[in-house]
């Protein structure tokens, strides 16, 4: 169990595991093997939010831009993100799976959870996974409008980007990189992120 405790916890955290390539690289592995590291990753970071009561997580599958990379690449990404959902329907979760259907770059596998939420098990925590997702098409679409507008977002793998991450969602999140690769999560990284939570600014603006 987590035993840290927060006086203000986001009730929306966005993830952008990302580095998981270069984990490949660094660990003599083909860069396209590096992705299937990152499914036990997130339900570490799953169970580590429900012990401190995060109500929703958006996670960053792939985008419609990663899809230009070489196949055998995107079809291990691909692959992934469909292992990530079969073993999510295991777990207590709402999940809305957030991307563009129609185009033969989302998996088939994925279809029957497409832009709908689905309840899995007692339903404890809102999971967003962001599957061939472009913020063009977001904004075209309108199709993260029930997602709401997340508090914080924490990117692995050093860069300080947002890299076209839910751009009306992100308006006021608080942005925090881990230069740790993805694969090596650890609690300590979610640990050290809600620790600087505490002192950032909330006025929205205000």
């Amino acid at each position: 169990m987590a035993n840290i405790e927060f006086k203000r916890i986001p009730k929306h955290i966005g993830i952008i595991p990302d580095g998981n390539r270069r984990w490949a690289l660094s660990h003599n592995k083909e860069k396209h093997e590096g992705y299937i590291y990152g499914i036990g990753p997130g339900f570490e970071l799953y169970n580590l939010c429900l012990e401190y009561g995060v109500r929703e997580i958006t996670f960053y599958g792939f985008t419609q831009d990663n899809t230009k990379r070489p196949a055998i690449q995107t079809e291990s990404f691909q692959k992934a993100c469909v292992d990530a959902v079969i073993k999510l329907a295991n777990k207590d979760a709402n999940l809305l799976v957030i991307g563009n259907a129609t185009s033969p770059l989302f998996p088939k596998e994925l279809l029957p959870f497409a832009n709908k939420r689905i309840l899995f098990g007692k339903g404890l925590i809102n999971i967003n996974f962001l599957v061939n997702y472009g913020w063009q098409w977001d904004l075209s679409n309108n199709a993260s409008n029930t997602i709401p507008r997340m508090d914080l977002i924490i990117r692995w793998g050093g860069r300080r980007r947002l890299s076209g991450f839910l751009p009306i969602q992100s308006v006021y999140a608080d942005f925090y990189v881990i230069d740790d690769f993805w694969p090596d999560f650890n609690k300590n990284h979610l640990i050290k992120a809600l620790s600087w939570y505490q002192g950032q600014d909330i006025t929205l603006g205000g």
